[in-house]
């Protein structure tokens, strides 16, 4: 996992994530190919722990919801 991935990075500011691109681009060497990478396979992660946990929440507690909304998942 990435320093960036430590730290909230608001998507609304350019400089924010300017510096969080060029950092994570750094802490892989300078290969931007690298980072990519390793951002898809956290990407790829997340949508793991994102759709294990929607099979683990009551559908009662979701009110039928699967995508989002109000229920923060």
């Amino acid at each position: 996992m990435t320093a960036q991935a430590e730290r909230q990075i608001d998507p609304a500011d350019e400089a924010d994530l300017t510096n969080a691109v060029d950092a994570t681009i750094a802490e892989h060497g300078g290969d931007a190919r690298e980072a990519v990478k390793a951002l898809l396979i956290c990407n790829a992660l997340l949508e793991q722990a994102h759709d294990r946990a929607l099979t683990l929440v009551s559908h009662g507690y979701m009110r039928g919801r699967r995508t989002g909304g109000e229920a923060g998942l």
